[in-house]
C-alpha cells in the first residue's frame, strides 16, 4: 500500500522538480543509487519495471527504503497494461508512470488514489490523459516527440496541464532551462543523470554531487 497520497506525490514533484528514473538487477546498486539521490535532495524516485523478477527488486527496495531514506517515494515506471500496474500498487508503488496511454490503467490507479502519468506525444493524447484523470502527464519520449517545443505548444490551449517530460532530459543547465521555460512540471532523467559508470565504479558520492547540482540549476531557474 502507497505511503503517500496522491497530493502529496504531486505537490513533491512540483517542489523538486527532478525525478531520477533507473533500474538495476542487484538490489545492492538499486540502493546505493536511491541512498545518493536522497542525499543528494531528491525526494521523488522512479524505479523502472524492466527484467526478470523486477517485482521482487522493488519489493525490496520499498521496505529498505521506509527505514534508510524514509521522505523518498518511490513510484514505478515502464508500466503497459493494469495488471502490472496492480501489482506493483499491492507492493507500495506511491506511483505509476508508463510509456503509452493505456486507459484500464488509470482505473485500476484511480481507483486506488494512484497517481498515473501515461506517456503521451500529442495534443489529442495529453487531453485524453487529461480526461482520464491523469494530474501528471509524462511526456514521452521527449525530445523525439518535439522537445520544449512541444511543450509550449501544448500548453498554449491547455496551459493547466501539468507535464513531465523523460528521454533526452540531461543535468546540463542549457538542457533544463528549454525545458522549465517550456512550462514544464518536473522532469524525468535516467541514463543522462545515472551513468553506467557511476553504478559500474560505485561513484556514488559523484552522483549525489550532480544531483545537487542539477536540483541548483532548476531551483534558480524558477525564481
Amino acid at each position: 500500500m502507497a505511503r503517500f497520497s496522491k497530493l502529496e506525490v504531486i505537490a513533491k514533484m512540483k517542489e523538486t522538480g527532478m525525478i531520477p528514473v533507473f533500474f538495476n538487477k542487484d538490489i545492492e546498486a538499486c540502493k546505493n543509487v536511491l541512498k545518493a539521490c536522497y542525499d543528494g535532495g531528491v525526494r521523488v524516485f522512479e524505479f523502472t519495471n524492466r527484467g526478470d523478477f523486477a517485482h521482487e527488486i522493488f519489493a525490496e527496495l520499498v521496505k529498505w527504503a521506509e527505514k534508510e531514506t524514509p521522505e523518498m517515494i518511490l513510484g514505478i515506471g515502464s508500466i503497459v497494461e493494469a495488471a502490472t500496474a496492480s501489482l506493483y500498487i499491492q507492493l507500495g508503488a506511491n506511483f505509476v508512470v508508463a510509456p503509452l496511454l493505456h486507459e484500464e490503467t488509470a482505473k485500476v490507479c484511480n481507483r486506488r488514489g494512484i497517481l498515473w502519468s501515461p506517456g503521451c506525444g500529442s495534443v489529442t493524447e495529453v487531453g485524453k490523459a487529461l480526461e482520464l484523470g491523469s494530474e501528471v502527464v509524462k511526456v514521452f519520449p521527449g525530445s523525439q516527440v518535439g522537445g520544449p517545443a512541444f511543450v509550449k505548444a501544448v500548453k498554449a490551449p491547455m496551459p493547466w496541464a501539468q507535464m513531465m517530460p523523460t528521454g533526452g532530459v540531461t543535468p546540463t543547465r542549457e538542457n533544463l532551462e528549454g525545458w522549465f521555460k517550456a512550462g514544464v512540471t518536473c522532469v524525468g532523467m535516467g541514463s543522462q543523470l545515472i551513468t553506467g559508470d557511476i553504478v559500474k565504479e560505485a561513484k556514488y558520492a559523484e552522483l549525489t554531487e550532480q544531483v545537487k547540482e542539477a536540483m541548483s540549476v532548476i531551483s534558480d531557474l524558477r525564481s
